[in-house]
């Protein structure tokens, strides 16, 4: 009872000021609150906001981020983000419980297909209506004391509680300076390398993973050459550090191998091998990191 007073109070004290609906894989805005409040203080937030939106696939599914008299904090599932800004005071769990609302709600009402293929911002802005009723909501007092169960959100923030973001993992709010994400507290390190995501998989690339997995087992009794057509397979798949030198240096090495074995191999088979080493080595080459998320103003 006494915790229930506490937070009534904190509340009274706080409000949440604006919220988003953001999808992941390139900071697309599909909806958002309306923002009346032009202070200093919320210009530097909605940068905050922009920044955060174009690294939502690198950061954590629950997160805070403490700007001074404000926080943002965010959630992501099935490939969307929602994203909330409040005053600092404004109680965690109430916090994360409105966006957990949204959330239920957005995924009730839109069909996760729409929201992949969305191609303008702010195309469910309708959505801001149900947005605005509960950020209202949220900000009296006396509609929460009596229509909220806090005790579920409390118990999930105490055993798995939100990556704290720090300013300096996003740079500087002006743009002129980036500091690359580098570790997760509490959550091991992580560093930005291995959540650079390729572009998706074509037909083509299919193809040649698999001929370059079929030109593999054909090897396997040769022993270093196996080994290239494999490597050819996880560059294909996974993204690392000069990933197209080492696939041209990869195709080198399987010329270089067939012209060893050419007393041992007619010509169609040489052809063969060649030919998947370069059709693969092409499609390493064709798919590529995502691009910077575009700018969408949000």
């Amino acid at each position: 009872m006494l915790g229930a007073k506490l937070l009534l109070t904190l509340l009274a004290m706080s409000m949440i000021l604006s919220a988003s609906v953001v999808r992941v894989r390139d900071g697309l805005p599909l909806s958002a609150s309306t923002d009346y409040e032009q202070s200093t203080g919320m210009q530097e937030c909605r940068k905050y906001f922009k920044m955060l939106s174009k690294k939502l696939s690198q950061l954590p599914d629950r997160c805070t981020l403490k700007t001074g008299q404000y926080n943002i904090n965010f959630i992501s599932s099935l490939g969307v983000s929602y994203m909330m800004l409040c005053t600092e005071n404004y109680p965690n769990v109430l916090a994360f419980c409105f966006l957990d609302e949204l959330q239920k709600e957005f995924i009730t009402t839109y069909n996760m297909m729409k929201t992949n293929t969305a191609i303008r911002p702010y195309c469910f802005i309708e959505f801001d209506n149900f947005i605005q009723r509960t950020k209202q909501r949220y900000n009296n007092t006396r509609s929460l004391s009596t229509k909220m169960n806090l005790a579920d959100m409390q118990t999930e923030i105490k055993l798995r509680p939100p990556y704290q973001i720090s300013v300096s993992e996003l740079g500087s709010a002006n743009g002129f300076s980036h500091v690359p994400v580098g570790e997760y507290k509490g959550t091991g390190k992580i560093s930005a390398a291995p959540h650079q995501r390729l572009e998706p998989v074509t037909l083509p690339g299919i193809v040649s993973f698999v001929l370059s997995l079929l030109c593999g087992a054909l090897n396997l009794i040769r022993g270093f050459h196996a080994i290239e057509s494999l490597l050819q397979c996880y560059l294909f798949v996974y993204y690392t550090g000069w990933r197209n030198a080492k696939s041209f240096l990869t195709f080198g090495l399987i010329c270089l191998c067939n012209m060893y074995l050419y007393e041992l191999r007619n010509l169609w088979q040489l052809f063969f091998h060649v030919t998947v080493g370069a059709f693969c080595t092409l499609q390493i080459r064709l798919r590529q990191p995502q691009g910077k998320a575009p700018d969408y103003n949000v």
